[in-house]
């Protein structure tokens, strides 16, 4: 059980959560700072003081003073003025996650929220009443406004949630639930609406993902150097200690192991004519390791994100004070998914050149064309690497960064925006392609090793291809090799190679 409390969470715990395999609830400690947050803001409100965001209109709306008897229908009409969300919902696993997160950032107490909107948070999540939240329709500051608002929309019962594998009504959700819906106090609709929960959510389990390609991205790169009896000398533990990058040194390290008495190395350990390899076999520390290093960056945001108070106005409960400043701007986390899609996009570059060196008869040692005994009457391999050249160049265009561009908003009282969500939904896509272009080169690499036998390749190898021969069969004629890719991409993704 998971007991919130505002606190930092790992990206190991929200994938947990968001797979369902773990329980909430809120931290007595925290319920009690949230009750003393609410006070100052009952305090507020019955003196009569002017604070943005609990009487006050919102944005460029700032200016104009909301009467008494208007501030529930003001956090109202902010949460359903701002559900003009659009196109394909999220997840259900990122809308957990926003659930989670969400709780957890109103959960550090300076929100100025009642404990019970984090408890129906919290509610709606261990019931799987889950909000459908579209996913455009965010610039990332103040936050994910679009898309936190449909979370919102949900809790007070209007909208639409998943609930038992039915798209219904979230009144109908939270009715079968036994959930009662959330009837919104001064301050409460802001609290909810402002943050960066939906770009966290949407990049934090891509990159979940992605740091799995990357380690796998080794492996696939080991079978690749053993098909084409590529030499591990580059690998030795002196080169890259005298250049003591940590992701580098780590890659190194893992490469060793995965060829660890490896016969098809020992066949041309003594009389190999070659000085080095190309750099898509020799490079695979420098380059993965690279990537290993902006991914763990970005995790070290994300994770930093998932405890901090990101909405505003900020209650400060020992002195009372209100503040506006800006923690629900996108930044970090922007520039930091662009940071991490690069990264990716790069990992997928040197895939496909070792896809390439794999097939092309002009590259490959002693293997034939394309991978088929049958060239010319049969084309084998030719089109995977045709297939992952389209998967790059899709990357390559999808790896431009969001976060650089601006379209000031709200009648340019919100002239800077961090375009954090588009960078978060871009890694994703990343992602997805990078799962698909790993899975074409384990699958390639494989079949090269059938070339090598008897002789077995280094046990890391020849493990990652007993995974791979147990769905998909070596290619003894053509076939169609869509469903294959696809069923490695499937096998990436439920963590099969993982133990690798």
């Amino acid at each position: 059980m998971l007991e919130l409390d505002g606190q930092r969470l790992s990206l190991a715990q929200v994938v947990a959560v968001a797979r369902g395999q773990e329980t909430v609830i809120l931290a007595r400690s925290s319920h009690e700072r949230v009750t003393q947050s609410r006070k100052v803001v009952e305090a507020i409100i019955a003196e009569g003081r002017t604070v943005y965001g609990v009487n006050t209109g919102f944005g460029k709306l700032s200016d104009v003073r909301i009467e008494l008897s208007q501030l529930r229908e003001l956090q109202l009409n902010l949460v359903r003025s701002h559900s003009c969300g659009l196109g394909a919902p999220l997840s259900l696993e990122e809308a957990r996650v926003m659930l989670l997160l969400r709780a957890n950032v109103l959960a550090c107490g300076y929100s100025g929220c009642r404990p019970v909107v984090i408890e129906t948070l919290l509610a709606m999540l261990d019931h799987g009443v889950i909000p459908v939240i579209p996913e455009k329709g965010s610039v990332g500051a103040s936050g994910d406004l679009a898309p936190l608002a449909h979370l919102a929309l949900s809790v007070i019962g209007e909208g639409e949630a998943f609930f038992q594998g039915e798209r219904i009504s979230s009144a109908d959700a939270l009715r079968r639930a036994g959930i009662e819906p959330l009837q919104l106090e001064a301050k409460e609709g802001i609290a909810l609406l402002n943050g960066t929960q939906a770009m966290a959510a949407v990049g934090g389990l891509a990159l979940y993902r992605a740091e799995r390609v990357a380690r796998l991205a080794d492996v696939a790169g080991a079978m690749a150097l053993e098909a084409l009896k590529g030499t591990p000398v580059a690998f030795d533990e002196r080169i890259h200690a005298a250049r003591p990058h940590r992701g580098q040194i780590e890659v190194a390290a893992h490469l060793r192991e995965l060829l660890r008495d490896s016969q098809i190395r020992d066949s041309h350990r003594e009389n190999d004519p070659r000085v080095q390899d190309a750099y898509s076999l020799r490079c695979i520390p420098q380059v993965h390791g690279t990537v290993r290093g902006a991914l763990r960056h970005a995790r070290e945001i994300v994770e930093i994100e998932t405890g901090s108070a990101t909405d505003n106005p900020l209650v400060f409960v020992e002195t009372g004070d209100v503040f506006s400043g800006g923690n629900f701007h996108g930044a970090p986390l922007a520039l930091s998914f662009d940071y991490a899609a690069i990264a990716m996009t790069d990992l997928i570059s040197i895939t496909e050149r070792r896809i390439d060196r794999l097939v092309n008869p002009d590259a490959n040692e002693n293997l034939p064309a394309f991978l088929t005994s049958h060239a010319g009457v049969a084309s084998g391999f030719m089109m995977m690497q045709i297939v992952a050249a389209s998967l790059l160049n899709e990357a390559r265009v999808l790896a431009h960064p969001a976060s650089i561009d601006n379209v000031p908003t709200d009648g340019g009282k919100e002239d800077h925006v961090s375009m954090g969500m588009t960078a978060a939904i871009k890694l994703r896509a990343i992602v997805d392609l990078a799962e698909m272009i790993t899975a074409i080169e384990l699958i390639t690499a494989a079949e090269g090793l059938e070339y090598r036998a008897p002789l077995q390749p280094g046990r890391g190898v020849r493990q990652a291809h007993e995974i791979v021969r147990r769905r998909v069969a070596r290619l003894t004629s053509d076939r169609s090799m869509s469903r294959d890719i696809e069923e490695i991409a499937k096998t990436i993704r439920e963590g099969e190679f993982d133990s690798l």
